[in-house]
């Protein structure tokens, strides 16, 4: 599947959260600044890439997400830690934690989920 681009991703997340949206509905989901004709051609581009569908309603289409975001987070993991961290899930959490962004009673939190599912 193709990686998708930051404004399709911010259009992703608002058919994520919308579920089924026209065009008028996502640009109004949008920070401001983002036009009708942009978003429509992203939206299409989505679709090109499979992330989208639609429902034609005479000349309009309303379109829906057919990638869930928790399909699209595991891949985007998946990459991220084979580009970044050698394949190591280990290694991306020891760089959080390296950088501050996990503490220990959060670290102490995931390896209970871990020996829960164990």
């Amino acid at each position: 599947m193709d990686k998708l681009t930051n404004k399709e991703e911010e259009v992703m997340r608002a058919l994520w959260t919308l579920e089924r949206a026209f065009v008028k509905e996502v640009v109004a989901t949008l920070p401001e600044g983002n036009h009708y004709n942009t978003v429509s051609t992203i939206i299409r581009n989505l679709e090109e890439k499979g992330y989208v569908a639609h429902q034609a309603f005479g000349k309009t289409h309303q379109y829906f997400p057919i990638i869930t975001l928790e399909t699209h987070r595991k891949q985007f993991m998946q990459t991220a830690s084979k580009k970044y961290f050698g394949d190591s899930y280990k290694n991306m959490v020891s760089f959080f934690a390296k950088e501050e962004k996990i503490s220990a009673q959060e670290l102490r939190e995931i390896l209970a989920i871990i020996e829960k599912e164990e």
